[in-house]
């Protein structure tokens, strides 16, 4: 699959810009802000490997019930006019309530998943992999910064089966 887009730097993305990931269909979905993600190629012959997205949830996470129980999820970048919008999707719990509702994000549904019209760039996902890090195989200053308040991250790969760009 061929996958065109804007020009865009990758590790701008997710560390200036955030990012919402959102798994579930538009009838019970959950979403939250994300700061940690990757993109390449995985599990394919030389030049044709399946063009991945992977991002890092908590277990602790709402959203991360979403992520083990659907086979799909959307990871959406958006204009900088809806940081705000983003900073509350991080902050508060899907399990008190409807967060988005608190925002100015419009849900919309795709065949796989749940987007947003304000979304610039999204990327529907179709989970390939996911492992919880071991605490003990992370570099000791990250365990000691992070993980002595939360559990440690599961890395979600999924195969990027669609680009949406507006």
């Amino acid at each position: 699959m061929d996958f065109t887009a804007k020009a865009y730097n990758v590790f701008e993305l997710f560390n200036d810009r955030w990012a919402l990931v959102t798994a579930g269909t538009i009838d019970n979905y959950n979403t939250m802000t994300i700061a940690w993600g990757s993109m390449g190629t995985i599990w394919g012959p030389v030049h044709k490997g399946k063009p991945i997205l992977t991002i890092y949830v908590s277990p602790d996470r709402y959203t991360y019930n979403y992520l083990e129980k659907n086979d799909y999820f959307t990871v959406s970048f958006f204009p900088e006019e809806y940081r705000s919008d983003l900073s509350i999707l991080g902050s508060k719990s899907g399990r008190d309530g409807d967060k988005v509702a608190l925002t100015k994000l419009t849900p919309i549904a795709l065949e796989h998943g749940v987007d947003f019209e304000q979304a610039e760039l999204s990327f529907v996902c179709k989970k390939l992999y996911f492992h919880q890090f071991e605490k003990e195989q992370v570099p000791k200053e990250v365990a000691d910064w992070i993980y002595n308040r939360m559990s440690p991250h599961t890395m979600f790969i999924g195969e990027i089966v669609d680009l949406i760009e507006q």
